[in-house]
């Protein structure tokens, strides 16, 4: 029960349903699904231990606020993270090209859509997959670790539509061909690049409505 308890509360963190510095409270959310206090608390201390949240006496327990300079600092590791994950991955990319195939057509309906929520989530799906298909543990992870601090970024540059939709599908279409082609040296640079683009002027708020 607290497994799912928690991956509960993390799906309504990353979605924005739990906005940062909101308090989540024990008796709320066992009403809410059905269970005792206990597996909501367990499942609390584990995405304390994920940096989710944050807990302080008196306080509660409350959805981890992030910094500007934190996300600056993880999008610059990630960026780095990829890169690397993209040259081991680039290979295998081209023996078997649909699982990008796939994600790149989701991601086309939804700019098409303009569906921000649906642009994020497959946002998050493509890049973990680059990583996935590496083959490294650590990488995998290392990049993990990062994910928070990442989908925060990237909700509120597409949430606040600081981003033409269309502009930001082209980019990925061009690591995927990149990938497909065999090439991660350019697909290394791309994903570079790419972490960059999330951290312009125009999207540097220290706020971040989801």
């Amino acid at each position: 029960m607290s497994d799912r308890v928690k991956q509960v509360l993390i799906e309504r963190i990353l979605n924005g349903t739990y906005q940062p510095g909101e308090r989540l409270v024990e008796l709320q959310i066992a009403r809410d699904m059905e269970t005792s206090q206990a597996p909501v608390r367990e499942a609390l201390r584990e995405l304390e231990a994920m940096r989710l949240v944050d807990s302080e006496p008196y306080r509660g327990t409350r959805v981890r606020e992030v910094s500007l300079r934190e996300m600056q600092e993880s999008y610059q590791v990630r960026g780095e993270l990829e890169a690397l994950a993209a040259r081991l991955a680039a290979s295998k990319f081209h023996k078997n090209p649909q699982p990008l195939q796939v994600v790149q057509v989701v991601f086309r309906d939804a700019a098409l859509a303009k569906d921000w929520k649906q642009l994020a989530r497959q946002n998050a799906v493509f890049h973990r997959l680059i990583i996935e298909t590496s083959s490294n543990s650590v990488l995998l992870h290392m990049w993990d670790s990062l994910n928070f601090e990442a989908w925060t970024r990237i909700n509120l540059v597409l949430r606040q539509k600081k981003v033409d939709p269309l502009s930001f599908v082209r980019e990925h279409q061009e690591i995927i061909d990149a990938l497909v082609q065999n090439d991660g040296d350019t697909a290394a640079e791309l994903l570079r690049k790419h972490a960059q683009t999330v951290l312009t002027p125009e999207t540097q708020e220290t706020a971040f409505p989801l």
